[in-house]
């Protein structure tokens, strides 16, 4: 490792870029799965809500142990780069190609089938994701000893993980529509007072399109399809050749070209084929452009009993994975159902990718102004106001009507905005819960303490998928039957607003028994630097 004159160095604004990058990667993957995986697997895929929320509840069960177990071989990894900048490297690929597969599935499959493989790679997606997230995060720690340095790292790693969310959730949707285009034959026929008669036929078989207008109050009904109703879309699978005939009604004036027809299943593969390869490669210039500067005390012996003795009594870690448990729950929560509220409640998809890139803004403002807020008020009053702020702010959407796109659009940015604050926080107290761990056993374990990062982000995953699924069952909401879904909008709704936000209120109760305060934490880090010097000395 570097000289102690070397380990209290500035980081540079290139390597805090460099570190920036790769959790724009590690969001094309993560929020891809949290914001997309839910509306695939039921309206593509063709699994129910209860089946895709008990099926990931499950699988996260996992994360205690393979986070855990990922941490303590970080800080056993030796290798030239280091303990950590190695796992971004070789898992750059894996979690590229996992990402794929998860939305290659064919919709033609069993029922039992379907199940296995949504299980099979979901749980190694998982995995996959803990072998890259876990150093990632541990990375920050070691890159600089200077608590206040790390205040800002966290600022640029939010600033690259909105910025990745942005381009995901900004660009993913019309890239399904561009993928999966069908080139259909429509013909449009004005049979009365806004009303029309609509035929369709496509080029080749397609299992799940998905037919809309580009006007939210036309309505359509199908004469070909069996028990259809008046509806703002339809999804079915049609036959190469054959005619399909509906009935439009509003007082807007469509066209053929007014209609959205895509191939949903081609259009979400490909579409995720190309934005993993973008994941990779910002994977490898995070390796390439970050260095490890700080190491465990040299005297200390490798002993990971010793390692989970100090991991479990350490107070303030426990508050924070609590806490970030329960935050992660409302940000997933939030995050799963979005597309699913434009697609249904508000009826216009492809809105959703301007509201969710509204929402990447908001959150990139929120996770800039975090630095200069904790030094006002201190990182644990920040987290606490941040928490109530942004979970007041989002309970609102419950009283937008469908037509009230300003108000929840204007509600969404404010809470996000707010909710930006927790995890740009949370990663840079984790740096301060492993300083508080070396100041009181004289033992460092960076990437077990950073597990809690992993461990909640994945583990509230899998909870907030959950209770989306329980929910929409109790509504009997089915992806593939219009009728269904209209029925379930009033769950749509609550888990759009107040639902969810229940776990920020808990979170800020807890949040205010956290136990490092900006004094304590400037206490520890000046006590450590003497240690470092200290050692420096006796080493020689």
């Amino acid at each position: 490792m570097n000289s102690t004159a070397q380990n209290t160095e500035k980081i540079s604004l290139f390597e805090k870029i460099s570190y920036a990058l790769g959790d724009g990667a590690a969001n094309i993957a993560w929020r891809g799965v949290s914001v997309f995986l839910m509306i695939y697997y039921t309206d593509v895929f063709g699994l129910s809500p209860a089946a895709v929320g008990w099926l990931m509840l499950a699988v996260r069960f996992s994360d205690g142990v393979s986070d855990v177990a990922m941490g303590a071989i970080c800080d056993r990894t030796h290798s030239k780069y280091g303990h950590f900048r190695p796992w971004v490297l070789w898992t750059a690929i894996p979690l590229a190609v996992i990402l794929s597969l998860m939305f290659a599935g064919n919709p033609d499959w069993s029922d039992t089938t379907k199940i296995i493989y949504a299980f099979t790679t979901y749980i190694l997606y998982t995995l996959i994701y803990t072998a890259n997230n876990i150093p990632y995060g541990a990375l920050m720690s070691v890159m600089t000893p200077d608590d206040k340095e790390r205040t800002t790292l966290g600022s640029f790693r939010m600033a690259g993980a909105f910025t990745g969310g942005m381009l995901v959730q900004g660009l993913l949707l019309f890239l399904v529509t561009y993928f999966g285009n069908v080139d259909p034959n429509i013909n449009v026929e004005k049979t009365g007072d806004q009303q029309y008669a609509v035929t369709l036929t496509v080029p080749q078989n397609v299992e799940h399109l998905r037919m809309e207008t580009e006007h939210s109050i036309v309505e359509l009904y199908s004469t070909d399809l069996a028990n259809d109703t008046y509806t703002k879309a339809k999804s079915f699978s049609a036959e190469a050749g054959k005619t399909y005939n509906f009935v439009a009604k509003g007082d807007e004036e469509i066209t053929s070209e007014s209609f959205r027809i895509v191939n949903q299943q081609k259009g979400y593969s490909t579409s995720i084929y190309v934005m993993s390869g973008l994941l990779a490669l910002l994977l490898f210039l995070t390796f390439w452009g970050t260095r490890e500067r700080v190491d465990a005390p040299k005297t200390q012996k490798t002993d990971l009993g010793a390692d989970l003795k100090d991991l479990v009594k350490n107070f303030p870690w426990w508050i924070l994975l609590i806490v970030a448990l329960l935050y992660n729950i409302y940000n997933n929560g939030k995050q799963g159902i979005t597309v699913m509220y434009f697609t249904h409640y508000l009826h216009d998809q492809l809105l959703a990718a301007s509201y969710m890139v509204g929402l990447m803004i908001a959150s990139i403002a929120g996770a800039i102004a975090t630095t200069p807020l904790s030094r006002i008020m201190g990182k644990k009053n920040l987290f606490i106001a941040a928490l109530l702020f942004s979970a007041g702010v989002n309970s609102l959407i419950y009283f937008c009507g469908e037509k009230d796109t300003t108000a929840i659009f204007a509600l969404g940015l404010l809470s996000e905005a707010g909710a930006a604050i927790f995890p740009t926080l949370f990663f840079a107290m984790l740096g301060d819960v492993a300083d508080y761990s070396e100041y009181v056993n004289g033992r460092r374990a960076t990437g077990l303490v950073y597990s809690a990062g992993s461990f909640a982000t994945k583990f509230a995953g899998g909870i907030s998928i959950w209770i989306i699924g329980l929910v929409l069952a109790m509504y009997n909401y089915d992806g593939m039957d219009m009728a269904s879904i209209e029925g379930a909008r009033p769950a749509i709704v609550m888990l759009m607003s107040w639902i969810p936000a229940i776990f920020c209120v808990v979170a800020a109760v807890i949040m205010a028994f956290y136990p490092l305060t900006a004094e304590k934490s400037a206490e520890i880090t000046k006590e450590l630097q003497n240690r470092r010097k200290l050692e420096e000395k006796i080493m020689g």
